[in-house]
């Protein structure tokens, strides 16, 4: 059998892409097929970075952006030149499509192959794309995915838009004033506090109990307050049933209340892309719209890896590439390296941010005795750095058994992306919470309320030990006592 390549790569995703540089970097022949790539997430965080600018400081002309108040008083909202600003995010993207562009692939000795295509089982496993079969030792799947559409009555009629192309189908019109967002997942929170500071009035509709519903219930809590501060209007528990549109106005019944609006934006989860590939003819299988693979990331074919959307979970960025590096190496070695979720950190890009690892108070309860598990906190406020920047909202949470084991952590506030980052580390290299205890870090700096959770450790231990509390006070009686 001939090969042309060590691994072909499905997909034109950032995880397809990290992947295929990486294969070259292990000096791999490879190919990758990619479609057109989406980067309706890029916008969304450009767009982001410029509504907080615009709440914080009133002054985004260093973007090169106009903000103009609304009314005359020296407390007046501000609002951003909408098409301004999208010409900034424009700019953007088109920085970060240039550095993920076919030339710059190509260059580094990736055989970049534009077009979509399916496999074929005979005479051959092979992928073929333009009439042309690429013959590969393994495939990885990393195509994508695009929006999940939920089926709601009145919906298509009515019309919507998705998280795929709200910023781009508002690039020649004016931002509308009035939201709907049906969704509980990440993105639709981050949306949904980036057009409450654009000034736009936000209702966001989730069907679960809290706002996201793998997420500690006291850090969802405090994020949903937030939300409302910040002028979202929160409805958890209501499903949303139908849509019509009733002259020029759209409404959306959530449960028994009926809400007027100028736009909906659908943002319930995501699909893979996996319908063309015709992937039963070469035994892979999937299940509930995604992939079925092991923990090695293998398919149901184990010449075929998967990562990333077309697996399923969170549209995570650096799960995905964290997924398609274990799943290339196995594709180009030996399989043997497996994944483990509970040491990949991922954050929600609110603000203040959220970000978790590992288990959470509930889950790890669930999974090791009660009394075992010690719950850590520590609030922001208490931080020099936090009090200094006005950055005092949130909270840290770590998760630990009483021999010091960290197995998770929930950080909401400044900084958090960076923070549970640190966590994750020591996590993925079984450090102890007494080794953070005993950090001295810069003061004053956010890494501080690391230090001070982890010492909440040796805290609740000692609290709970009566007969070492009881030696301790003999002793240093004993020592204050005794003639020098």
């Amino acid at each position: 059998m001939t090969i042309d390549y060590d691994v072909v790569i499905i997909g034109g995703s950032l995880a397809g892409h990290y992947a295929a540089l990486a294969a070259t970097q292990l000096r791999a022949t490879v190919a990758l097929v990619e479609s057109k790539v989406n980067y309706g997430f890029i916008y969304h965080k450009a767009i982001n970075e410029i509504s907080n600018l615009a709440q914080n400081r009133g002054d985004v002309a260093g973007f090169g952006i106009n903000s103009t108040c609304a009314n005359s008083s020296q407390t007046c909202d501000r609002y951003v030149a909408w098409q301004e600003a999208m010409l900034y995010t424009h700019g953007v993207v088109s920085n970060i499509q240039e550095h993920n562009s076919p030339a710059i692939l190509a260059a580094q000795g990736v055989d970049v192959i534009v077009g979509s295509g399916q496999f074929q089982s005979s005479p051959q496993l092979a992928f073929v794309v333009n009439n042309r079969p690429l013959r590969a030792r393994t495939y990885l799947l990393a195509s994508g995915s695009r929006p999940a559409i939920p089926e709601i009555d009145g919906l298509q009629a009515t019309g919507y838009l998705t998280l795929s192309d709200i910023w781009q189908s508002l690039n020649e019109r004016t931002l509308p004033k009035n939201w709907v967002i049906i969704g509980g997942i990440p993105q639709s929170i981050e949306i949904a506090q980036t057009l409450a500071k654009l000034d736009c009035s936000v209702t966001l509709v989730v069907k679960y109990p809290y706002i996201l519903p793998n997420i500690d219930p006291e850090i969802a809590v405090l994020l949903q307050a937030q939300l409302e501060v910040d002028g979202v209007r929160v409805l958890t528990e209501k499903l949303v049933t139908q849509v019509r549109r009733i002259e020029d106005k759209k409404w959306v019944q959530a449960g028994d209340k009926a809400i007027e609006t100028d736009e909906i934006l659908v943002a319930t989860g995501q699909q893979p892309n996996l319908e063309s590939l015709n992937l039963a003819t070469v035994g892979v299988k999937w299940h509930q719209r995604r992939l079925v693979v092991n923990d090695k990331l293998q398919t149901t074919n184990q010449r075929i890896y998967g990562c990333g959307d077309v697996i399923g979970g969170y549209d995570f960025a650096n799960v995905a590439n964290c997924e398609a590096k274990i799943a290339l190496k196995n594709a180009l070695f030996f399989p043997r390296l497996k994944v483990n979720y509970r040491c990949i950190p991922w954050a929600v890009f609110s603000q203040p941010m959220l970000a978790q690892v590992g288990f959470t108070e509930a889950q790890a309860k669930r999974q090791f005795s009660q009394d075992e598990v010690l719950v850590l906190r520590q609030y922001f406020k208490t931080v020099a750095a936090a009090q200094l920047q006005d950055e005092t909202t949130g909270i840290c949470k770590l998760i630990v058994l009483r021999n010091g084991e960290i197995l998770g952590a929930s950080i909401l506030g400044i900084e958090a992306g960076e923070l549970i980052n640190l966590i994750a580390l020591a996590m993925s290299q079984k450090i102890r919470v007494r080794h953070l205890a005993n950090l001295s870090p810069v003061y004053p700096s956010f890494s501080e309320i690391l230090e001070q959770t982890a010492r909440e450790w040796s805290k609740q231990r000692l609290n709970s030990n009566t007969a070492l509390q009881e030696f301790l006070e003999g002793f240093f009686y004993f020592r204050r006592n005794w003639n020098l």
